[in-house]
């Protein structure tokens, strides 16, 4: 691990995105709340904060944070068949937290594909990213449209 212990504590954000395409009746499922499994939406914005909170876990080198805000979105995007997942993670310390918002981006989609993989096992996700960071000695960061 990186030594951190000369950082300044700092309130540090991140913002991070991914989807997950399928079939429209899939998705139709999805937005309706009838998946045999239950609500996949509540369930998966619940999956996502877990996933942030547990990064340190899954992740060998990164440092446990103590996380003072978890924000999932999900937005359905019917056009293309598919299920945007957007997360702000939020900390007040010495080191960023990029990877929980990425890890928790990947828990929510993955907790989707659980939920519905009976009906339509093709389902793809893709574009996991990180969007913006702000705090730190480095400053702020935009990823380029």
């Amino acid at each position: 691990m990186v030594d951190v212990s000369g950082k300044s504590s700092t309130h540090r954000t991140a913002i991070a995105s991914g989807r997950i395409r399928m079939q429209a009746a899939t998705l139709a499922i999805v937005q309706s709340g009838t998946a045999r499994k239950g609500d996949v939406l509540g369930i998966a914005r619940v999956a996502a904060i877990q996933g942030a909170k547990r990064t340190s876990e899954l992740v060998p080198l990164c440092h446990p944070l103590p996380l003072t805000h978890v924000q999932v979105q999900f937005d359905l995007d019917t056009a293309a068949s598919a299920l945007h997942c957007t997360v702000q993670a939020e900390t007040l310390g010495r080191t960023g937290v990029e990877m929980e918002a990425l890890t928790a981006v990947q828990v929510g989609l993955l907790t989707v594909y659980d939920m519905v993989k009976a009906i339509d096992r093709g389902m793809v996700m893709d574009n996991i990213r990180l969007l913006e960071k702000h705090g730190g000695k480095s400053g702020s960061w935009t990823a380029e449209a």
